[in-house]
């Protein structure tokens, strides 16, 4: 097919040596690997990806359905980040058994922790099933038809193409749809904790330095796999063994320097760099702005009662730490695009895209594409800014909303599907909130849900506004929710799922504070979801087409697809940069700056006694570099969420750090990516061994590792 042969012109262009960009490791021989080489790889794509035998994604799992981890011994221990551990290391941790505070080490396989739910998922191979997936779509009018029969086609797909009984199949859509690829997947589900350390190391610098360099944040975590007795996945069970991997990772500590080549393999989440201007516009202007302003007041009131209770403080870490990190990103990739001027730089493209339109003599096929933009977009801002709205206020930051949620879908449910689905859910519900109450404040929330309320009245388009919010009093309605509901208690809320379903639902309706959220969610579903459901899909079908056009009619460009949480390789140098006039930032942090943002005692900035003993004592062992510990490094690797926890590798495909963060001034790469200021923030492998060795003691998970030592000179 065509769009077959255009990816083939793209990967035999010959262009310099380039950075950006987030790679198909199926797809990197040719242009990717030629321009790899001369930033200074010295391995092969075939040593990356092949089917055929063990590569360096065999080491690169992706961890419990959002991070990444890698491989690092022969006996299925991963690496990943901290934060990516966090829930887990959470659900272990209490009052008394603070592994938050405290760290945890297992120096005894025995001693590993078992993590409910948390599982891994290994890519056996990947293949392209494009025409399948798109078989007997051609003919079809509407979008909403096409975009049917193609979710049936998948469905069959992923049921009936060869596989192994033990793995699944996996088909997701590139280049906005323009291609589709098979991941034939193998997930395990025996996860264990090995070790962590403490937040004072794991999660230093907390809110403060996320998204920003300089970073001194130790931010790993360690877990181990394990297998049935055929090394095939399997539930959690006492007899499991450690999983045999194809490949793990050599560890590097020979050092790293500025210039040298770095490459990242992980699980990039979402981006979305080919959207046109006004898209870009709307989400610097209008959307990005209120979801800054919910979860900054979220974030307040939770930070002001989790300073000063410690229960509290464990109860919502995890929380925290989830609401904050888009927050602040948000924040920075607003800065970024104006900075950028990324609105401009793409109207500059869009009038170039037009013009070579006119000379292939496409008016008919594309003439159109960025006036329907501008039509599509303009008519959808009200609704994308309520949608943005209603997710932000009710299913993340207010609790007693995400809880009435809960009721309003089993509400639904009895209407639309019966009362067997009704009973199922109701018992599932019931059985399933426990965990949710274990880490519930009714305090906290009840002063969340008076400053979002207050918020979604005000910034609401007026049209969407239930009347139940008109003219509101954001204090009394709050005070009088929380007086009378029967949702902030685990026993109260169960309460309201006894009896049948005439009983349970006379009974929800009742709660005041089921009715506000019913009102609201009654609006939503009504005015807001079905018109921005139409619109979009009149944007999908365009951005479609707008990138078949880009591909078509700039073959010599690199385009790469969007992240889609998927396998992807970035690469690029350790560098520097200058984010602002008169700074300019070295690419490598050490333990210096640890004891320089040292506040003893406090939330974010405190430092184990024994870490300082460590620096006082300049007991570093092999880890140092010319006297110092480094702690962390960037490059110009093109990362997003997804890629926490991703292997940091050298020109040999050795590890040398894990991923874990971007600069701030450079977030806006999940929308425009630009080489001058967009780095990745990576904990560099030495700052993890010297921890795992010096501080935890835990010489039992050293000795599991193939660490490269710098050969001493004769």
């Amino acid at each position: 097919m065509k769009f077959l042969r255009l990816l083939i012109l793209l990967v035999f262009s010959q262009v310099s040596a380039q950075q950006g960009g987030m790679w198909i490791p199926s797809l990197l021989k040719g242009m990717n690997e030629s321009e790899m080489k001369k930033l200074g790889m010295k391995i092969s794509a075939e040593d990356i990806y092949s089917v055929n035998k063990s590569s360096l994604k065999d080491a690169v799992p992706q961890f419990d359905g959002g991070c990444t981890a890698e491989v690092i011994s022969d006996k299925g221990l991963i690496l990943t980040n901290h934060h990516c551990g966090f829930d887990n290391i959470q659900s272990h941790s209490t009052v008394e058994n603070d592994y938050l505070t405290n760290g945890f080490w297992a120096y005894k396989m025995e001693e590993e922790l078992p993590n409910k739910d948390l599982y891994v998922t290994f890519i056996i191979r990947i293949e392209d099933v494009t025409t399948k997936v798109l078989e007997g779509t051609g003919t079809l009018a509407t979008e909403a038809e096409k975009q049917k029969k193609i979710q049936e086609n998948i469905s069959f797909l992923n049921k009936t193409l060869p596989k192994e009984a033990w793995q699944e199949n996996n088909i997701r859509t590139f280049y906005d749809g323009n291609q589709y690829l098979l991941f034939v997947i193998e997930n395990y589900k025996d996860v264990r904790l090995v070790g962590a350390p403490p937040s004072s190391i794991g999660k230093f610098g907390s809110d403060t330095d996320n998204w920003v360099w300089p970073r001194h944040t130790g931010d790993f975590s360690l877990f181990r796999i394990y297998a049935d007795k055929n090394n095939r996945p399997a539930e959690y069970s006492k007899d499991n063994v450690p999983y045999k991997p194809k490949h793990f990772f050599p560890i590097s500590i020979n050092g790293i320097k500025e210039n040298d080549f770095t490459m990242v393999m992980g699980y990039p989440g979402r981006t979305q760099e080919y959207l046109p201007a006004i898209a870009v516009d709307q989400i610097v202007n209008t959307l990005n702005p209120v979801k800054i302003e919910v979860r900054d007041a979220a974030l307040k009131v939770q930070d002001g009662f989790m300073r000063k209770d410690n229960a509290i403080k464990i109860q919502y870490a995890s929380k925290y730490a989830a609401v904050a990190n888009y927050w602040k990103k948000w924040i920075g990739e607003t800065k970024g695009l104006k900075k950028s001027n990324a609105i401009s730089v793409k109207q500059k493209f869009e009038a170039s895209f037009q013009e070579k339109v006119i000379l292939a003599g496409k008016q008919a096929e594309y003439g159109n594409i960025i006036s329907d933009f501008e039509k599509n977009y303009s008519e959808i801002k009200d609704f994308a800014l309520a949608r943005d709205l209603f997710s932000e206020v009710v299913l993340r930051n207010s609790e007693l909303l995400q809880n009435s949620y809960r009721l309003y879908q089993l509400e639904q449910i009895l209407k639309t599907k019966g009362e067997q689905a009704f009973t199922d859910r109701k018992n599932n519900l019931s059985n399933g909130i426990v965990d949710f109450y274990k880490d519930y404040n009714a305090m906290v929330d009840k002063n969340v849900f008076e400053q979002l309320i207050a918020i979604y009245a005000k910034r609401l388009p007026s049209q969407f506004l239930p009347n139940e919010l008109n003219n509101l009093n954001a204090s009394q309605l709050t005070n009088d929710i929380y007086t009378n509901t029967k949702l902030t208690k685990l026993e109260d809320f169960r309460s309201l799922l006894e009896g049948d379903s005439k009983t349970v639902i006379e009974k929800i309706n009742a709660d005041k504070g089921y009715q506000i959220l019913k009102a609201m969610a009654d609006a939503y579903t009504k005015n807001v979801l079905p018109k921005y459901d139409e619109l979009n899909l009149k944007n999908i079908a365009t951005q479609r087409t707008y990138m078949k056009a880009i591909l078509e009619l700039f073959p010599n460009d690199r385009i790469f697809p969007d992240a889609n949480s998927t396998l992807r390789v970035t690469y690029g140098k350790v560098k520097g940069y200058k984010p602002n006039d008169a700074i300019t930032y070295d690419p490598f942090t050490y333990l210096d700056g640890v004891m320089e943002k040292y506040v003893p005692g406090d939330y974010e900035f405190d430092v184990p006694k024994k870490l300082i003993d460590l620096y006082n004592s300049k007991d570093y062992g092999v880890y140092a570099s010319k006297g110092k510990i480094p702690v962390a490094f960037i490059a110009t690797n093109h990362t997003t969420g997804g890629n926490s926890g991703s292997p940091a590798l050298d020109a040999k495909g050795n590890l040398i750090g894990l991923n874990f963060d971007r600069v701030w001034e450079g977030t806006m790469s999940d929308i425009y990516y630009s080489p001058e200021i967009c780095r990745n923030i990576m904990v560099d492998i030495r700052y993890v061994l010297f921890i795992i060795d010096k501080f935890a003691g835990a010489d039992n998970l050293i000795k599991e590792m193939k660490i490269i030592a710098p050969k001493k000179k004769m």
